[in-house]
């Protein structure tokens, strides 16, 4: 952020009292065309056309105004805070919301049409990235993936018009259902299906009805059943018939539309088991019907005009004569490359600089690495041998071949470095045999064939990486992006050549091409292809395919998998990723032999299929086919993956693949859906090397779901309030440091002044949640809004639920710390749960909202009446020391807040969530675990939050780990699950048993979970970051042993808990001490 930021923050908020009693009106500097400069004042909140207005009844006493010409055809242009020229065509936003750099607006000619430059800005606003950026950029696969986006969400919003209401509302506010719902809830006396109590809320009124219907009764009865009992209050004057309306869930726009009975839908379901009554509303028809014309209006205002004034259309494709082409197959000279030049390369002066090249698919390199001869100068370097060639024929490359580059500086080994310049690079530091030190400069990666599947000619700059990995393959980093480094001023550049093999374009062949070398090859084969080993095979193949992902093949067993392929096929299909890894893909006849055996492969399901999306497979038909297998995922599955899918997209190389056309056609069909895509995207746009990928992702989206525009534009505004109110918060606490209380006590007044701007509480009005696309935010209730004391100082905001009068939600605004690993714990939480459930333990985990919006930025939800375990003991004992001794905290606490029954069920929830949070932080491997971080609900679950330290990785205090205890077990815990009874062995029994059953549960698809943190290396977690993290994983959940084995080894880390319970409440006692010194 420009230094400049801190003083500049007070213009666009008017913020009493650190910023002085600033005026609603603000200095802004005209620059118009005709070369006149204007300085005026204008109402800080005034919106842009106001202002215009304002300009040109100023501009009339100036000269030259009447060449300024028509009004309308004018608009504003200024540098945002971004430092990024932004065109103001939305002119219903008000300066405040602007928040231009400085105070100067230039005013600019309009070109063309105005609803398609009020689209593409309202993009550009949106998605972080002005859209004249992406018109900038000279890449013809850029313009060849915009136009046929274009295209595509042209027809994809003629649809949308051609939709019914019902439909659209299915698209858009279905509610979540229950996975196939495991366990029936019943009444408990003779397992009948329990009937549910429901209090229907009518819309518009404040009356409100109960009806007691069985949980299998579907919505339309239900409705039926509503309008009734309403036609006997109010009599047949109000006669009305059940076509009218429609059941919403109380509290959100969830619409109970589908005809599944009442106990599938995820929100009753819930209820249910927390033995609380749903709350539906019957909402008549025609205020959906409103909702629905609204957005239909939203798109005919730019989807018609554009249809009035069509594009261009795109020129025939034309037939490239094939005598033009070669097909790559045709080429056996070796593959090289030409090093022309390397300029700005940053090493000492005394070191050598080589190159090493690299070709690799996916992880496997394809042969040995070239390396150049060493070249000595200052910055800038040629190589005397300057041609590589690889040890691979052109005609053998695969498709999706990477050239990875390292640049880096040879130089003798010292025996004591005195020096400390180079010692941040130590860690990567590679030792050769020769007595020299090799140290790595930049890498850079890039495809050998272009989009097109043409190999790649002529010159080629490539700007390097300076970064590294934790772990390189022969110092290069195949699994890092082919994007080049966008900063170029900076950044070391290797100007490569790649050599003409042939006067004709060389081409990769079409798929129809590819196997018909299949059929050559089995046609030419005299041994029936089929393969069948004997029976000491197959139970070798067995052993093999039953291993976790993380294994390593070695040769002899990768060339048993490809003879007998068939065999695979036919008895372990889901092994398919093992296949792939023992296909020799430097040799093109294999390849094609694959390529055909995949046509007949049988479908894997969902979540076996996520595995070939991972970076050790980047053939595009193997890719085809995972998101193939996809397609059969629910909306809600779909959802469950999203954050991994997201990040995939790293891995493909070109925009145009089936991967973002899948998740585009579902965030489309689903608003849910597109909500989480848009945010997973947009949170990322700062990242250099997937900038323009998303960037052009998310315009695709846009333009496919015009009437989401709006809603997303609302959040992103309102987030960026936020933003601001924390930068404000944190000067005041620098600029008050010295004297604590004043300064919480200005500052915090400071936030409330702030809050109750019109210029703030406009825009954080009225939005979807960000958390939860279907709850709406009516307005901020100021009084109960604070900021926490952490470093970063988090704000706490408390907003009132727009559908539901009296029910407020809180929501944690974080701005400074990066969440993606919080929202990646909590995603894996749930998924365990819903594993669970699939095996009929309901562990009452309370997963709650986490959601990554920019660079370091995001929202954490609040769960409702609980407190951490910190303040329990501390509030049942004034001292910090005793208080982590006091082991009737606890249960008092519950017993203040339940009693009879309730007490026993609240005690009941407390030990299955308890074993819930025991074994997941044990197999997920959480430290940092204390009494701050360790939450309990008023119904008695108890949940862990802050998961800033996941697989392993446990702080440690003067080098040592803190945290010796494989999972939090403390005396506290045992005493409430033994409902205080000393003795009650029993249901500390059940409560063991219930740890045992969910960590089978958790082994059965451990390699599910093995998948999905290895989809997210690419992501940059600092804690996630090689594949020896995720051997983390492989050990807690004992994969590679049996059972019985495993089963073993969590009983003894369960007794050591036990036998450790004394040493937590120790370190707790430290933590509350500490914490209490610090307050």
């Amino acid at each position: 952020m420009p230094p400049a930021m801190t003083d500049l923050l007070d213009i666009w908020a008017a913020h009493s009292p650190l910023a002085g009693h600033a005026l609603d009106q603000i200095t802004v500097d005209f620059l118009l065309p005709t070369g006149i400069y204007i300085q005026m004042e204008v109402p800080r909140e005034a919106t842009i056309q106001h202002i215009k207005l304002l300009l040109w009844k100023q501009a009339q006493s100036f000269p030259l105004f009447p060449s300024l010409g028509e009004m309308e055809s004018h608009m504003f242009e200024c540098v945002n805070q971004a430092a990024v020229h932004e065109e103001l065509e939305d002119e219903t936003r008000r300066l405040c919301d602007v928040r231009p750099f400085l105070p100067v607006l230039k005013l600019v000619t309009r070109s063309c049409g105005r609803a398609e430059r009020l689209l593409d800005s309202k993009i550009g606003v949106l998605i972080g990235k002005g859209l004249h950026e992406l018109d900038a950029i000279n890449d013809q696969e850029v313009k060849d993936f915009r136009s046929k986006m274009f295209r595509l969400s042209e027809e994809r919003m003629q649809q949308v018009q051609m939709m019914t209401c019902t439909e659209w509302l299915q698209a858009c506010f279905s509610p979540q259902l229950e996975p196939l719902a495991g366990t029936a809830i019943t009444d408990g006396l003779n397992d009948r299906p329990a009937d549910l109590k429901v209090i229907i809320h009518f819309d518009q009124s404040q009356d409100s009805a109960s009806l007691k219907v069985p949980s299998s009764c579907i919505p339309s009865d239900l409705m039926e059943m509503a309008v009734k009992k309403w036609l006997t209050t109010h009599g047949p004057e109000e006669e009305a018939w059940l076509g009218q309306y429609i059941l919403r869930v109380s509290h959100c726009l969830e619409f109970l539309c589908g005809e599944q009975p009442l106990i599938q839908y995820k929100y009753i379901r819930t209820c249910m088991q927390a033995k609380e009554s749903p709350h539906l509303t019957l909402v008549h028809t025609s205020t959906v019907k409103g909702m629905f014309d609204k957005e239909i209006s939203a798109i005919r205002a730019v989807v018609s005009r554009k249809s009035s004034n069509p594009p261009l259309p795109l020129p025939p494709k034309r037939r490239v004569p094939t005598q033009l082409q070669k097909c790559v197959w045709d080429v056996s000279s070796p593959f090289k490359i030409v090093l022309v030049n390397g300029s700005k390369v940053n090493a000492e002066e005394t070191a050598k600089v080589q190159v090493r090249a690299g070709l690799f698919h996916g992880t496997e390199l394809l042969c040995k690495p070239a390396v150049s001869s060493e070249s000595s100068g200052r910055s800038d370097h040629t190589w005397k041998d300057s041609t590589l060639e690889f040890d691979l024929s052109v005609s053998d490359l695969p498709r999706m071949t990477r050239l990875c580059f390292a640049i880096y500086a040879v130089m003798d080994k010292v025996k004591k470095q005195k020096s400390t310049k180079n010692v941040h690079i130590n860690k990567y530091q590679t030792i050769r045999k020769a007595g020299k030190v090799h140290y790595p400069i930049a890498w850079v990666n890039t495809m050998v064939f272009d989009y097109k599947g043409q190999l790649k000619t002529g010159d080629i700059i490539l700007h390097c990486w300076s970064s590294f990995p934790d772990e390189l393959e022969e110092m290069l980093n195949p699994i890092g992006t082919i994007q080049t480094n966008p900063y170029t001023e900076n950044a070391t550049a290797l100007h490569i050549h790649f050599p003409e093999y042939s006067s004709h374009s060389i081409v990769f062949p079409p798929f129809d091409k590819i196997l018909e070398k299949a059929a050559e090859i089995a046609g030419a084969s005299d041994s029936v292809p089929m393969g069948r080993g004997g029976k000491k095979f197959h139970i070798e193949l067995k052993e093999i395919m039953e291993r976790d992902p993380l294994s390593q093949l070695c040769e002899n067993e990768k060339d048993l998998i490809w003879t007998l392929r068939y065999d695979c096929r036919e008895n372990f299909p889901q092994s398919l990723p093992k296949l792939l890894l023992s296909v020799k893909w430097s040799k093109h006849e294999d390849m094609a032999q694959l390529q055909a055996l995949l046509q007949i492969w049988p479908k894997l399901s969902p979540r076996d299929a996520l595995e070939l999306l991972d970076f050790n497979y980047p053939d595009q038909y193997v890719r085809e086919y995972a998101v193939g297998c996809l397609r059969d995922m629910s909306d809600e599955e779909l959802s469950q993956y999203l954050l991994q899918l997201v990040q995939v997209l790293r891995y493909e190389p070109y925009y145009d693949c089936a991967l973002t056309h899948f998740l585009l056609e579902r965030a489309q069909g689903n608003r849910k859906i597109g909500h989480f895509l848009f945010w997973h995207l947009r949170s990322e746009i700062h990242m250099p090397a997937v900038s323009v990928q998303f960037a052009l992702m998310l315009e695709a989206y846009c333009r496919g779901s015009i009437p989401h525009i709006e809603v997303l534009k609302k959040q992103v505004e309102a987030l960026s309030k936020l933003k601001s109110v924390n930068e404000l918060i944190k000067l005041g606490t620098i600029k008050n440091a010295r004297n604590k209380t004043k300064e919480a006590m200005l500052t915090k007044e400071a936030m409330m002044t702030c809050l109750r701007q019109s210029g703030y509480s406009e825009t954080l009005s009225d939005l979807h949640s960000p958390l939860n696309p279907n709850v709406l935010l009516s307005g901020i209730n100021v009084e109960r809004c604070r900021y926490m004391d952490s470093k970063m100082k988090p704000l706490w905001i408390v907003y009132n639920n727009k559908l539901l009068g009296g029910d407020t939600l809180g929501i944690i605004f974080k701005n400074g710390d990066d969440l993606r690993q919080d929202m990646l714990t909590l995603q894996i939480l749930r998924l365990m749960d819903l594993l669970w459930k699939e095996a009929n333990l309901d562990l009452r985990i309370v997963p709650y909202g986490c959601l990554a919006t920019g660079d370091r930025a995001g929202l954490i939800e609040v769960v409702s009446s609980a407190d951490t375990i910190a303040n329990i003991q501390l509030t049942s004992s004034n001292v910090a020391a005793a208080a982590a001794f006091n082991k009737d905290a606890l249960l008092n606490w519950l017993k203040e807040r339940n009693t009879g029954d309730a007490l026993d069920r609240a005690i009941e929830e407390f030990t299955l969530s308890c074993a819930g949070y025991c074994v997941a932080t044990y197999v997920l491997g959480i430290g940092d675990r204390h009494s701050d971080n360790i939450m309990v609900r008023s119904t008695g679950q108890l949940f862990h939050i802050d998961f800033g330290h996941i697989l392993g990785n446990f702080k440690s205090k003067f080098g040592i780990k803190r945290e010796r205890v494989p999972f939090i077990l403390t005396h506290d815990f045992i005493h409430v699950i033994q409902q205080g009874k000393t003795g009650y062995t029993e249901k500390f029994g059940s409560f063991r048993q219930y740890c045992e059953e969910a960590y089978l549960a958790l082994r059965k698809n451990g390699n599910l979970f093995i998948t999905l943190f290895a989809l997210m290396l690419t992501a940059g977690l600092p804690e996630l970051t090689s594949v020896k993290d995720i051997q983390y994983l492989k050990d807690s959940l004992a994969l590679g042993k049996t059972d019985e084995d495993a089963l073993k080894q969590f009983r003894q880390k369960f007794d050591e808990a036990l036998r450790e319970s004394w040493t937590t409440k120790v370190n707790w006692m430290a933590h509350n001490v500490a914490k209490d010194n610090r307050s």
